[in-house]
């Protein structure tokens, strides 16, 4: 780790987790909208429809823009929750409420790791494929001050894996791919997409499904990759 000069995080999975599950949010905001769909079938539903828009993204060569990202939600909601009276608006219920600080809680360990590594004078950042919400998100954890650059898919156009979003990582961390380290607990976006544009990953891998790879389990794991 002594040749890393830059480290950029990933943000949801990583650095921040919903408060309450995904699947209760989305059950109780249908509910307000006429919804009779539990968490457990609203569950399978999210997956279902994540993988569906993944796949579009990856047809498309992983181009992406605000309204894209707009619309994608738009329609995960339209197919998770597909009994409801106003589709629009639970669509803007659920997207209002994960653009607050308040549905989000901070990993135990990250703000201590981040904060060592700002005082060793290395830039820091995320680089993320979440939407322009973020900035509301994050300035609601001080703890994630020291993160000053800034990479969002739908800003530079292109979200992880593409080695374009890669390519907008190094530039922001203005110095060349080996010296920058990703550290983001998805296989392919996070680890596999930076290792084949040239950067350095670590794998976020709580439940430990990935033996074999460059991977750590807790921050303080991480935290013990950078020593004191």
């Amino acid at each position: 780790m002594t040749e890393i000069r830059a480290v950029f995080f990933d943000l949801v999975g990583t650095l921040l987790v919903p408060v309450l599950p995904a699947s209760e949010v989305y059950a109780a905001a249908g509910r307000q909208h006429g919804s009779r769909l539990g968490p457990s079938a609203i569950a399978e539903r999210f997956r279902e429809a994540l993988s569906r828009e993944d796949s579009w993204d990856r047809v498309r060569g992983w181009a992406v823009n605000e309204d894209r990202e707009i619309e994608r939600w738009r329609r995960i909601v339209a197919t998770v929750i597909d009994d409801v009276r106003d589709a629009e608006g639970c669509f803007r219920t659920l997207y209002r409420y994960f653009a607050q600080p308040e549905a989000w809680r901070c990993l135990p360990g990250a703000g201590e790791v981040i904060a060592r590594l700002a005082r060793r004078g290395l830039t820091l950042g995320v680089a993320t494929n979440f939407d322009r919400r973020l900035y509301g998100v994050v300035a609601g954890f001080p703890e994630l001050a020291p993160l000053r650059q800034v990479v969002v898919g739908s800003e530079v156009g292109w979200r992880k894996p593409a080695p374009e979003f890669f390519a907008a990582v190094v530039r922001a961390a203005a110095c060349p791919p080996e010296g920058v380290l990703m550290v983001g607990d998805d296989r392919v976006n996070d680890y596999d997409g930076a290792l084949a544009a040239g950067l350095r990953a670590v794998l976020f891998d709580p439940a430990g499904r990935y033996a074999g790879l460059d991977r750590v389990g807790s921050w303080e794991e991480l935290r013990a990759r950078f020593g004191n």
